[in-house]
C-alpha cells in the first residue's frame, strides 16, 4: 500500500501548525546590535539552500496545511534572484491551499522590489523601523540610511499591500522615546505598528551581552497616557501580538512580550533557516536538518514524515529568564528573523 502524506501539523501539546517562516539568507545591508554582531562570517553558499529547495520545502508544509507561509532572513530582499521565489510560492496560494504570503524586510530594498512583491502574491509585509532619528538609525542598525526605509515604506504604500506592519525592537535607555513618534508616524499612514521586547539570542551589543530589554507593560502604560487604546483580545492566528485599536483609527499597536507576557501557549509557527534547520523554537535548539534530507534525496512524503516526527519535539515553551547572559548562541539572523 503506498504511503500517505500527512494533511496536518498537530504538536505533541495539541497545537496546530499552520505558520512558517522561511530564512533565505542570513546575510543583511544592516547590522542591527540586537540581531547580529558588527563583524559577521556568514554561511558559505554551498551550505545555504537553494531556492528552488527552499519552493520545495514550502510545498511540502503546504501540503501540510500550512495557510501562512513568512520569508524572512537576514534581509530577505538581498538575495540575488528572490523575486523567482516569490512567483514559485505564490504559484501555492489559493486553489493550492497557502491563503496568506507575507515577507518581514528592514525596508532598504522595497523601493525596488515593492511592485514585484506584490505582482507575486505577497500581501504581508513587516518593515522593521526602531527610530526615527537618523543618527539613532544608524548607530542601531551601523550602516543603514533612515530616509532609504522612509522611501521603501512608502513605496510599498503606493502597491496597496492589504497588510503593513511596522516593527520596532525597544531597548531600555536606547529607544524608548522614540514610541510615540513611532506611533504618530504609523498613524499618519495608516499602518500597525508592533513593539518588541528584545530577545537573548546571541551576544551582540558592545559589552558582548543583550541590551536590557523593556516590558510591555511599561509601553503600554505610557502609550496610554497619549491615545484611547481598544483590545482586540488574544493573540490571532497571525503571530504572537497582541493588540490594541488606537483612537479608533485604522492604525492596530501590537506587543510582542517573550519575555513578560509569554506566548507560547498559542504558539503555531516553525522556522525553516537559511541552511535548511527545521527549527521547532525560537528559544529552544531543538532543530532537524531538511537541507540533509533533500540532497541524501529524500522524496516529498519522507519529507513530510519527518516533519511531522520532528514535531514531537516542539517544546511547550521558550525560557527567556536568564538576563545576564543569552541563552542561545545563534544569532537573530540565522534564526529566521
Amino acid at each position: 500500500m503506498a504511503e500517505k502524506t500527512p494533511t496536518q501539523l498537530i504538536d505533541s501539546f495539541d497545537r496546530r501548525i499552520d505558520y512558517v517562516r522561511l530564512s533565505v539568507t542570513d546575510r543583511c545591508d544592516f547590522r542591527c546590535t540586537y540581531c547580529m554582531a558588527e563583524e559577521m562570517t556568514f554561511l558559505p553558499r554551498s551550505k545555504v539552500l537553494s531556492l528552488e529547495e527552499i519552493a520545495r520545502i514550502a510545498g511540502v508544509f503546504v501540503q501540510l496545511g500550512v495557510a501562512k507561509l513568512r520569508v524572512t532572513g537576514g534581509e530577505p530582499l538581498v538575495r540575488r534572484d528572490v523575486t523567482t521565489l516569490f512567483q514559485q510560492l505564490g504559484a501555492l496560494l489559493d486553489n493550492k491551499g497557502l491563503k496568506e504570503l507575507a515577507v518581514t524586510t528592514n525596508g532598504s530594498q522595497l523601493v525596488r522590489f515593492a511592485p514585484a512583491l506584490r505582482a507575486a502574491g505577497v500581501s504581508t509585509l513587516n518593515i522593521s523601523l526602531d527610530t526615527l532619528n537618523p543618527d539613532r538609525f544608524r548607530a542601531l542598525t551601523r550602516t543603514g540610511t533612515l530616509a532609504h526605509v522612509i522611501a521603501g515604506i512608502d513605496a510599498a504604500l503606493e502597491q496597496n499591500f492589504p497588510r503593513i506592519r511596522l516593527n520596532a525592537v525597544v531597548l531600555r535607555g536606547n529607544n524608548e522615546d522614540d514610541v510615540l513618534p513611532l506611533l504618530d508616524f504609523a498613524l499618519n499612514r495608516g499602518l500597525d505598528i508592533a513593539f518588541i521586547e528584545e530577545m537573548p539570542l546571541g551576544q551582540v551589543n558592545m559589552a558582548g551581552k543583550p541590551l536590557e530589554f523593556l516590558p510591555s507593560d511599561t509601553i503600554l502604560r505610557g502609550v496610554e497616557q497619549h491615545y484611547n487604546l481598544e483590545s482586540e483580545g488574544a493573540p490571532d492566528h497571525s503571530g504572537p501580538a497582541r493588540y490594541w485599536r488606537v483612537d479608533g483609527s485604522s492604525t492596530r499597536m501590537g506587543l510582542i512580550s517573550p519575555h513578560s507576557n509569554n506566548f507560547c501557549g498559542s504558539c503555531n509557527r516553525l522556522r525553516v533557516t537559511a541552511e535548511g534547520q527545521l527549527l521547532l523554537c525560537l528559544g529552544n535548539e531543538h532543530s532537524i536538518s531538511l537541507r540533509d534530507l533533500l540532497r541524501d534525496g529524500a522524496s516529498d512524503i519522507e519529507l513530510s514524515n519527518a516533519i511531522v516526527t520532528a514535531l514531537n519535539d516542539k517544546p511547550k515553551q521558550h525560557v527567556f529568564d536568564q538576563p545576564d547572559q543569552p541563552q542561545i548562541m545563534r544569532f537573530m539572523n540565522a534564526s529566521g528573523g
